[in-house]
């Protein structure tokens, strides 16, 4: 599957591909919770400036089933709150916890400046091609990118196979757009097969047949 030029990819905010007749987005948030009686939802964020994305009348795309009846919807910052550590959204239209209800689960995404830039974020098209490097060794290349809720994934090719890396900055610490490589830190067995341990105790040169 190819990878439109129009994606970003990081586990912060993510451009969606073609969500909005071709308009570049971010996914800022999932609401994951409703918080009260008066319709506050708890927030998922998925950005680091959320003072900045979520002010009052800030409009927001929603991912939703299509059996949701906020399926092809818009919804409007009222407020933005941490409550107890925990931020929270009021949302117009939403006044009491039935409506909130109705909205968990939802992705939230929203219109991206034309030169807005976020930081740890690419567009795909910069991502595929580049060199995957671990341990100073060229391991593979990105071949693509996926885009999940949870997070996103690198889909580099390594040989004839086909590994799947998640973009986070624990596993992909650098991304050199132009040096053309990532650097990787994958955990043991990501990028080959883990030694089989089951004959690890069986003695050398020892007759199965005895």
């Amino acid at each position: 599957m190819g990878v439109a030029s129009a994606s970003m990819s990081r586990t912060t905010d993510v451009v969606a591909k073609d969500r909005n007749q071709g308009k570049n987005q971010l996914r800022v948030g999932r609401l994951v919770k409703a918080h009260g009686l008066k319709g506050a939802l708890k927030l998922e964020l998925y950005t680091d400036n959320p003072e900045r994305r979520f002010t009052p009348g800030a409009e927001f795309t929603l991912q939703v089933p299509e059996a949701s009846p906020w399926h092809g919807k818009t919804v409007t910052v009222r407020e933005y709150r941490v409550m107890n550590g925990n931020p929270v959204v009021f949302l117009n239209d939403v006044d009491d916890r039935e409506g909130a209800e109705t909205l968990v689960r939802a992705i939230l995404w929203i219109d991206q400046d034309v030169d807005e830039v976020e930081d740890d974020a690419w567009f795909d098209h910069q991502l595929v091609g580049l060199d995957v490097v671990r341990d100073d060794v060229v391991i593979g290349k990105v071949a693509r990118v996926e885009h999940f809720p949870a997070q996103d994934l690198l889909i580099v090719r390594a040989g004839e196979a086909e590994v799947l890396v998640p973009f986070v900055k624990a596993i992909v610490p650098t991304v050199d757009v132009a040096a053309g490589r990532v650097i990787v830190t994958p955990p043991p067995g990501l990028f080959e097969e883990l030694p089989d341990t089951a004959d690890a105790g069986e003695p050398e040169g020892s007759d199965a047949s005895e």
